[in-house]
């Protein structure tokens, strides 16, 4: 993973961060290396996730799927965390992701029903994440899944694997069928648990190098350090922090690779749940190069000044050679292919943003395989959490998503408390 911020510094951008205000923050960043590796040794929520790669085995992974690696399609029922992770991973890693893993995590009924009308359950591996449990559209879910596989005369137990915490009524569940189970690692939020079997069973049940996804983790880790200068994910994570600082509220997040469109939607709830707090917090925009070029940067490189511009893209990428063109004016594609055309799209989008004074950072990786994915996906979690205290904020909470859950559940139970009165007195102004 590398990570450019050379289009970041106020000799080029507005906002922007001088060289000098980098060196007091690389002192800010030593001190937050300290607080972060205090956590990590006493595994403290939160922290706890970048103890990942010494923590999981990815073969005890693959032996828990065992039962159905047989499977074409994998059913994951999760959502947020339980789910973003294992999506990003196997679209990342799969030529038919969107065929071969279907996700549930949403409980849209025209969604779920057109999704299990189209799937064939005697080929399919459901993975149900919760680590509590209790998660409603979780299970409720996972209970209209496990219906439609009765009704299609396959038993649900031979066909499930769990993933879940140490206790709760999806665990409790497991153990009455005797069903596949991985734990759901203690003292990591979901957000940050791509990197364990919360986000690894769909990879591993697909096929998927399971293995090197970790190794590529532990490459991350080891650049873990007191300085941005020597640490791409603590990089990152100060430069936004900085230019969120400056007024640089919006940070748009755009991968140059379709297979990494879902790590967009990955790091967008990685971002907003965890670094927004306090009246605080870069808004994350999801885009797509070279797609959005036509459409959102029209808004980056002419609208407010306040984004920052974020490119992911691989350095090295598979070639489609481009036909010879009939037209005259089409002649300077000749020679060229897909790829080289992409990340020419790629440096005119960047150099457009600097032409205008707008932040922009590149973040690459070797290429797009489960090494360097690993490795992208664990830096990132080690440049939020450097963010988060640099802001000093409480990175690893989401009180705003909880008190959602909390009032969803109290109006399906009927009860009356504080919440649900917040609900009754809802303002309306209805035009008809």
């Amino acid at each position: 993973m590398y990570v450019d911020i050379g289009n970041a510094l106020a000799s080029v951008a507005d906002p922007g961060v001088t060289r000098s205000e980098l060196e007091g923050i690389d002192d800010q960043v030593a001190a937050a290396h300290s607080r972060i590796a205090e956590g990590r040794a006493d595994n403290e929520f939160g922290y706890a996730a970048l103890n990942l790669p010494a923590l999981v085995d990815a073969g005890a992974i693959r032996r828990a799927v065992e039962p159905v690696a047989d499977a074409g399609t994998v059913v994951t029922v999760g959502i947020g965390g339980s789910a973003l992770g294992a999506r990003t991973i196997t679209t990342a890693l799969t030529d038919d992701a969107g065929d071969s893993h279907v996700v549930l995590d949403n409980v849209d009924p025209d969604e779920v029903e057109g999704v299990l009308a189209d799937l064939s359950f005697e080929d399919v591996a459901v993975n149900v994440v919760s680590k509590s449990g209790t998660t409603a559209e979780t299970l409720a879910n996972f209970l209209v899944v496990r219906e439609a596989m009765d009704e299609a005369g396959v038993d649900w137990t031979e066909r499930t694997v769990v993933t879940t915490g140490q206790s709760g009524p999806l665990a409790d569940l497991a153990a009455e069928h005797d069903l596949p189970t991985l734990a759901v690692p203690t003292g990591v939020p979901g957000r940050f648990s791509a990197l364990s079997a919360v986000g690894l069973v769909p990879a591993a049940i697909l096929g998927c190098d399971v293995e090197a996804i970790m190794e590529g983790a532990w490459e991350a880790e080891a650049t873990l350090g007191p300085s941005l200068f020597d640490c791409p994910g603590y990089a990152y994570g100060a430069v936004s922090y900085a230019l969120e600082a400056r007024g640089a509220s919006v940070n748009a997040f755009m991968p140059y690779a379709e297979r990494l469109e879902p790590f967009a939607e990955w790091f967008a709830q990685l971002w907003a749940e965890s670094l927004g707090k306090d009246g605080g917090g870069q808004t994350p925009a999801r885009a797509l190069g070279a797609t959005d070029q036509h459409s959102q940067l029209q808004l980056y490189r002419a609208g407010r000044r306040n984004t920052m511009v974020s490119f992911l893209t691989p350095r090295e990428r598979p070639g489609v050679e481009v036909p010879e063109p009939d037209a005259e004016a089409l002649a300077y594609l000749a020679g060229t292919d897909l790829g080289e055309l992409l990340d020419a799209e790629l440096q005119a989008t960047e150099a457009s943003l600097a032409e205008a004074g707008r932040p922009n950072v590149r973040i690459e990786i070797d290429r797009l395989d489960a090494h360097s994915l690993g490795e992208l996906l664990y830096g990132m979690c080690a440049a939020c959490i450097m963010a988060g205290e640099l802001a000093g904020v409480d990175t690893f909470t989401q009180p705003a998503v909880e008190w959602g859950k909390e009032t969803a559940r109290d109006l399906l139970q009927g009860e009356e408390t504080e919440r649900t009165a917040a609900v009754e007195d809802k303002t309306e102004l209805v035009v008809e």
